[in-house]
């Protein structure tokens, strides 16, 4: 294919599809709050992910968008920082479908972020895309509101994708880092009960994923998770067991608590029960290189 255009692709997760696709299209796009420039073959252009400025125009007779613009979520729930994950969702999906319907020759397949955090807290049920139940707390709201920006607008001429995406394990970025020393410091334990599912993937699965979305054509919403939920007790034995570490002290959620305050961020993303599956995935043909935990977590 001849162009894809990422906006936000400059973070873990952009910089991963950008390795993937990098020798699979002609030209890369990147669309970032950064300087406009040249680099290695890819073309970073200035954007707000608010308003136009010029950015718009590089959409045009673009194969592909991918737009992962949103505040981190590893962050303190404050009124402000609440705002800021919620509206720099919305804003940068809806000024996205606008500057898709004023392209003459839009962009075939529009592929935007959304999370499996979508469903709700889940000890005793596997979430597909067709049952999985939606529930009504801040961040299954945002992901709500986030979809439905972005599919309420039809664009006749771009299909549209909603990434469901997990925790993507990776070697520089997501959560494999912060759970790799915490570990290697003695704290490899469970935290909290233990009994939570973490849906997760490995990042190269993650891009295989999406590169299959696009070339199958698939539309509508898709999880993007790794077939295996896991407890996080397992999870962190077999994180310990990767890392030759025999024992880790576990970490009660009432000092997960107190460690998220000193951190500035939130324990939902540890204590959250996401249990999720890739059922749309797995019956159109996707395989996974790392689906079991341990072989994802001895290749990083």
């Amino acid at each position: 294919m001849k162009k894809l255009i990422i906006a936000a692709g400059t973070g873990f997760l952009g910089q991963v599809l950008v390795n993937h696709f990098k020798d699979k299209f002609e030209e890369i796009v990147i669309l970032t709050r950064g300087k406009s420039e040249i680099k290695n073959n890819i073309k970073y252009v200035k954007w707000n992910a608010k308003t136009f400025s010029g950015w718009e125009k590089e959409l045009e007779n673009a194969d592909v968008l991918i737009n992962l613009a949103g505040k981190s979520v590893d962050c303190r729930y404050t009124p402000e920082n609440k705002k800021e994950i919620l509206d720099s969702r919305l804003e940068s999906t809806r000024i996205l479908n606008l500057a898709v319907l004023q392209c003459q020759n839009p962009p075939k397949h529009w592929l935007n972020s959304s999370t499996s955090t979508i469903y709700r807290h889940s000890l005793d049920k596997q979430m597909d895309e067709e049952n999985g139940e939606i529930g009504n707390d801040f961040s299954m709201n945002v992901a709500k509101s986030w979809e439905k920006v972005f599919f309420e607008t039809n664009t006749p001429q771009t299909r549209k994708t909603a990434l469901r995406t997990s925790i993507v394990l990776g070697k520089n970025g997501g959560a494999f880092l912060p759970l790799k020393n915490l570990a290697k410091v003695g704290f490899g334990g469970k935290q909290g009960k233990g009994n939570q599912f973490i849906s997760w993937i490995h990042e190269k699965d993650f891009a295989r994923a999406v590169a299959f979305i696009i070339e199958r054509e698939l539309t509508g919403v898709i999880n993007i998770v790794s077939p295996e939920p896991v407890r996080n007790a397992s999870f962190m034995k077999t994180l310990r067991k990767s890392l030759g570490i025999p024992t880790g002290i576990p970490i009660s959620e009432k000092l997960l608590k107190f460690g998220a305050r000193i951190i500035g961020t939130e324990t939902e993303l540890v204590l959250k029960s996401r249990n999720v599956i890739p059922k749309r995935l797995t019956e159109n043909g996707f395989t996974f290189e790392f689906g079991v935990l341990q072989d994802a977590l001895d290749s990083l």
